[in-house]
């Protein structure tokens, strides 16, 4: 991951201008194209910028765009809503490269959210905002199994589905990995300096060329909900959905729930889970 917020800046739109095909914009794709997807000097005239402008950008150079520069980029790529916001993100950090070191307090999770989640007869866990498991409630603990036990640093949720064992549990892993990173980038983008950001990502990088390929396409995920499946050793497939809950008056940790549908086998097994468990 780069340390300078503009080059993070131009890497993202370079990807995404690479991607968009002449045909999905109205032009003419024309013979001999050298390059993928649009040319820069084709965006910048569907933004209405001078080429040279937008080469300074890709070139991750001192500029800094206005707000009306940035959505008419994020038209002319066809951005969603998502990579709308990212790119402003960016932007905004990279408005001021230079940054003051600061000193970060580690996360922690309130007791008030504890109690709660202890009361839950739902698997719940309290994830970090760079998807560090940071507590969970017994049926949380028995989906998560011996990851549990890992020192605290290692108790990341992406790098638990970046595990290779990780295939035989969770059919759908490949899709929640993307998920995973995507939203791990939006994070990163609202403060990319962060010592735990650049560990993460630097140490992923280097344990797995998985990671280090969806890295490179600075895809962006803000998903509040999902569906997992899990293949538990002790009651067999679990199909859950689940949600994230930001905890109140902070902007880190969030509480995530998992819940299967009333009457269904999958809430069946969860009940069996608990009984051997012992909870309610």
């Amino acid at each position: 991951m780069s340390d300078d917020p503009r080059r993070e800046l131009a890497d993202f739109l370079r990807t995404r201008r690479t991607r968009l095909r002449p045909q999905d914009v109205g032009l003419e794709p024309g013979p001999r194209r050298r390059v993928a997807g649009l040319r820069r000097e084709e965006l910048a005239l569907l933004a209405g910028v001078s080429s040279d402008y937008y080469q300074r950008m890709e070139q991750g150079r001192d500029v800094r765009p206005s707000e009306q520069v940035l959505d008419a980029l994020a038209r002319a790529l066809n951005f969603s809503a998502e990579e709308t916001r990212h790119l402003h993100s960016l932007a905004a950090a990279a408005r001021t490269p230079v940054r003051l070191s600061r000193s970060y307090e580690p996360e922690a999770v309130p007791d008030t959210t504890l109690r709660v989640m202890r009361g839950m007869t739902a698997p719940a866990l309290v994830v970090g905002r760079f998807l560090d498991v940071l507590a969970w409630n017994p049926l949380g603990g028995a989906l998560l199994g011996e990851f549990i036990r890992q020192p605290q640093r290692e108790r990341n949720l992406l790098a638990l589905f970046l595990r290779p064992e990780a295939d035989r549990a969770c059919p759908n892993r490949a899709a929640t990995v993307a998920e995973l990173i995507g939203m791990l980038r939006t994070q990163i983008a609202a403060d990319p300096g962060h010592p735990r950001a650049v560990e993460l990502v630097g140490e992923l990088a280097l344990r797995s060329d998985e990671f280090a390929a969806l890295w490179a396409l600075h895809d962006v995920a803000e998903p509040t909900r999902g569906h997992m499946s899990i293949d538990h050793h002790q009651v067999g497939e679990l199909n859950l959905d689940w949600d994230v809950y930001p905890i109140p008056g902070n902007l880190g940790p969030a509480l995530m729930v998992c819940t299967a549908a009333e009457g269904s086998p999958d809430a069946a097994r969860l009940r069996v889970l608990a009984d051997l468990l012992g909870t309610p």
